[in-house]
């Protein structure tokens, strides 16, 4: 479900301020399934997912994390970074 990060100065700018990651995922995913899937893998909660469709066509995913945790020290902790 979930193919790749997304690791640009935008990303790494929604990530440091705003608590956010970025993700490429399987277009026909929905954004509880994308959810659901990043708290399973991660665990970590999430508040909110916002997708869009890339002009390449890939789906990309907004994943707005709780206070309690941080996007910056999960992508370090995973390596992305």
């Amino acid at each position: 479900m979930i193919r790749r990060f997304v690791v640009t100065e935008k990303a790494l700018r929604l990530a440091e301020k705003e608590n956010k990651i970025t993700v490429i995922v399987d277009r026909a995913a929905t954004k509880k399934q994308i959810a659901d899937e990043i708290r399973r893998l991660y665990g970590v909660e999430v508040e909110k997912v916002n997708t869009l469709i890339t002009p390449e066509g890939e789906k990309k995913a907004y994943v707005k994390l709780t206070k309690e945790h941080n996007a910056m020290d999960l992508l370090s902790r995973l390596g992305v970074l």
